[in-house]
């Protein structure tokens, strides 16, 4: 998990170890990350057992990781550790957003997307963009349920899979092969979107789709 003590990377930390996964919660600072895992250890016990704290060069060595820092600071710390990340699946969760009054605008990287930027940052990892539309809030709540669907993108089909996998394995949420990396511009656009309503609503709205039939094997 690199940039993990912030609300994003805390929640699907929290959800990743208690669907049984080892989690290394990645940190600039390593106390800042012991400090975190301690209080998600003592808040939820035996049911995050798998978490471990670490800088983000420790987070950068596991096999799968999740890009769980603020989406501004996502590409920098994607090109800092784009040697470690080469030939790993990379989950970029961010979305660049801008507030403007009650209204959140869409920030679109020269890229297309932050996924993509992310991607031409690490040029050999397999970037996969997902959890753009589940709220941090609800994440790192384990004593309550999610139900949200999760839009999956990504060029490399073993890495989609990997991450369609990932996210199956987690009550509540269904993953969904939204196809090709390019697709993350209106998954991340969308967001803006969605979080305005929330403000307007007073709600915590999240995305489902209805109407779709079993998921294929991602193609090549």
């Amino acid at each position: 998990m690199l940039g993990g003590t912030g609300p994003a990377g805390r929640g699907i930390a929290a959800r990743l170890a208690a669907a049984g996964h080892d989690v290394v919660v990645g940190s600039r600072d390593r106390e800042r990350s012991r400090s975190v895992v301690d209080e998600l250890r003592e808040q939820w016990g035996d049911r995050v057992a798998g978490l471990e704290p670490g800088t983000n060069h420790d987070a950068a060595d596991a096999d799968l990781v999740v890009l769980a820092t603020v989406w501004d600071a996502a590409v920098p710390t994607a090109r800092a550790h784009a040697e470690q990340l080469a030939g790993k699946t990379v989950i970029a969760m961010g979305n660049g957003l801008e507030k403007h009054g009650r209204h959140f605008h869409p920030v679109v990287p020269e890229q297309g997307s932050l996924a993509a930027a992310v991607q031409a940052a690490a040029p050999d990892a397999h970037v996969v963009a997902a959890l753009q539309h589940v709220p941090a809030a609800a994440l790192g709540d384990l004593a309550h349920p999610l139900a949200s669907d999760v839009l999956v993108a990504g060029d490399d089909p073993e890495a989609r899979t990997a991450v369609l996998e990932l996210i199956d394995g987690i009550d509540g949420l269904r993953a969904i092969d939204a196809g090709p990396l390019a697709n993350a511009l209106g998954i991340e656009a969308f967001a803006a979107a969605l979080l305005t309503a929330n403000l307007n609503h007073k709600g915590e709205g999240t995305l489902r789709l209805e109407g779709l039939g079993p998921r294929r094997t991602p193609a090549p």
